[in-house]
């Protein structure tokens, strides 16, 4: 890492069955340093990277179907990125059988240069269905999904996550570093609708980043904050904000545990934004400032007042959503916009 960044806020005395909700819920990162110190896999791989695979290659699916891998050359460096022109991609994908892409990195531990291996969000209960018997985590009443990421020495590029993150590291050791929501002008993101693996991400390369190409990103080192997690540590990311995740060994698992502090039947926001590219942007000075105060007035500082001037039973979209009124108004989006 070329700056000094701060590091991320710890917490040592925490214990995977007994996270408090105040941790769950927190807006800021935090480290939790051997939260998960105890789990058989980080035990495993305190014994080496074979044991770690064995132990995966035990609690694989016989039937499972292949897991998506993606694999690029040796010389991106492990940087998984978009080709020059920003129209395609620096890696391929395949599908391949779990215990093959374990089988494949442990032949490679010595190579100081192999290609880039990563299997990302890859849902444990489909591959892995006794992991979380015995890796147990207890998040109150939330119903997570919780994934496994395996690979050699990766690069991620710095991207949001709509969900709460909990973040485990199972085997190597990986460096994560974040920034707050609003460093989104100062880290130079790239294409909305092209992007590696669905969200759209930073172009700055956090191993030599160009500040003659990307000055603002100087902005952005003074947030950012950083930790070395290894296994058996967590880090806690919440919702939107910026991560870079950066794999430093051989063989490093990851598991990650994603849950959103909002209804089911809620739409993401990117929809929104995207729909707003296609409706908003592009007006008239004028007629835009006109719709950011309508926003403001009925989507971000709604007050009581809002519609309390329309019946209950005629307050329609303007009512508190539940399942059913999201459903409504969803399908009028969906006829509208099929117009």
């Amino acid at each position: 890492m070329p700056w000094a960044a701060s590091p991320i806020a710890e917490r040592h005395d925490l214990r995977p069955d007994a996270l408090p909700d105040e941790i769950l819920r927190s807006e800021t990162p935090v480290v939790l340093r051997r939260l998960v110190a105890d789990w058989p896999l980080v035990r495993a791989a305190r014994e080496g990277a074979q044991a770690a695979a064995d132990y995966l290659t035990g609690l694989a699916r016989v039937d499972a179907p292949p897991v998506v891998v993606t694999v690029g050359p040796p010389e991106i460096a492990g940087r998984f990125f978009y080709n020059a022109s920003l129209d395609g991609f620096n890696f391929r994908r395949e599908q391949v059988p779990l215990p093959v892409v374990l089988r494949t990195l442990l032949n490679y531990l010595d190579d100081p240069a192999p290609p880039a291996i990563y299997v990302a969000s890859t849902t444990i209960d489909t591959w892995l269905p006794g992991f979380g018997g015995d890796n147990a985590i207890t998040l109150g009443e939330r119903a997570p999904l919780a994934s496994i990421w395996i690979g050699n020495r990766t690069r991620i590029a710095a991207h949001q996550d709509l969900p709460d993150n909990l973040a485990c590291v199972a085997a190597g050791r990986r460096r994560v570093t974040l920034f707050p929501p609003d460093q989104l002008a100062n880290l130079y993101v790239g294409p909305l609708d092209l992007t590696p693996a669905g969200q759209p991400i930073s172009l700055v390369d956090f191993a030599a980043p160009d500040l003659q190409r990307f000055p603002r990103f100087a902005e952005a080192m003074r947030h950012a904050q950083v930790a070395e997690l290894a296994a058996g540590d967590a880090v806690l990311i919440p919702s939107m904000w910026w991560h870079h995740m950066e794999g430093l060994e051989p063989f490093n698992v990851l598991v990650n545990y994603w849950w959103r502090q909002s209804p089911g039947w809620m739409d993401t926001p990117m929809d929104a934004l995207m729909h707003a590219l296609l409706s908003v942007r592009d007006l008239p000075p004028a007629q835009r400032a006109i719709w950011r105060e309508v926003f403001a007035h009925y989507v971000f500082d709604p007050g009581d007042a809002t519609a309390a001037h329309i019946p209950d039973a005629a307050r329609g979209a303007l009512a508190p959503l539940d399942a059913e009124r999201a459903r409504r108004l969803r399908a009028r989006l969906l006829q509208r916009l099929n117009r």
